[in-house]
């Protein structure tokens, strides 16, 4: 028995068949089942989040990953300022830590000389490279200000995750592919 069922706050009866629908709540729902692999129970918690978020809003005034950006936050994703190196590798690690993977960064980003030489770049395509090897991807997305955001999915959710970010209009890319 999970631990949420039974939170009155969540709703496991969704409104709409999820392999069906093209709705935007269908589509954020395959979103969170994709970036919380193996965690059904999180992706039902990030959910109930989003509803709640939007639930006052106008639907054409809702931006769908400003909203799941907020709900995931830390948890299956996250958004850093582009300069703070140190809490992109932190929420990296955090992310990792789920599955009981560890980076090798090729440096101890403990110590303060490690980032002198790098950047943000070179960071995600470590860690991309580290999470393939585990059948991994880190995903990045943009986002409106000056910082970094991602989440991870397994490797073999690549084209469906391609889909729906077309699908909720969030500019996505392979974390290989930050520049």
């Amino acid at each position: 028995m999970s631990n949420f069922d039974d939170d009155p706050d969540l709703d496991h009866d969704h409104d709409f068949d999820e392999d069906n629908d093209d709705s935007l709540e269908a589509r954020v729902w395959q979103l969170l089942q994709l970036i919380n692999p193996g965690d059904e129970e999180t992706a039902l918690q990030q959910f109930a989040d989003y509803r709640e978020a939007v639930a006052e809003v106008d639907p054409d005034d809702v931006v769908p990953i400003a909203v799941i950006g907020r709900v995931i936050d830390w948890r299956s994703g996250f958004i850093v300022d582009a300069h703070d190196l140190r809490s992109l590798v932190q929420a990296i690690d955090e992310l990792t830590s789920r599955w009981n993977l560890t980076i090798d960064w090729n440096g101890d980003p403990h110590d303060d000389e490690f980032f002198d030489d790098l950047d943000a770049a070179a960071l995600f395509a470590t860690a991309h490279d580290r999470l393939a090897e585990f059948g991994y991807t880190l995903w990045a997305w943009e986002t409106e200000g000056d910082s970094y955001a991602g989440w991870i999915t397994l490797t073999r959710d690549r084209e469906p995750l391609r889909e729906l970010a077309t699908a909720l209009e969030i500019n996505l890319r392979l974390g290989s592919e930050v520049s």
